[in-house]
C-alpha cells in the first residue's frame, strides 16, 4: 500500500532566509529589513510579515517572489 501524501498549502509568511535568497543580502541586513517593514506596518517585534506585505514594501512583484519561493 502506497503511503498517502498530503500536499501542504503554500506558506504566506516570509523569513529572513527568504529575504537573503531574494535580495542577496546577508542575514543581519535581512532581519533589519523585516523589522523595518514591521515598524512601517505598526506590527510588534514577533509578528510575521506576509509575502504580500514584503512585496508592497519592497516594490518587488508578488508573482516573482512566489515563483522564487516555489509557492
Amino acid at each position: 500500500m502506497k503511503p498517502q501524501t498530503t500536499k501542504l498549502p503554500p506558506r504566506v509568511v516570509i523569513f529572513p532566509k527568504d529575504v537573503e535568497n531574494i535580495t542577496g543580502r546577508r542575514g543581519r541586513t535581512a532581519r533589519k529589513l523585516l523589522q523595518k517593514i514591521r515598524d512601517a506596518l505598526g506590527k510588534s517585534k514577533n509578528d510575521f510579515i506576509t509575502v504580500k506585505e514584503f512585496c508592497l514594501f519592497t516594490g518587488i512583484d508578488e508573482e516573482l517572489v512566489k515563483d522564487f519561493l516555489h509557492l
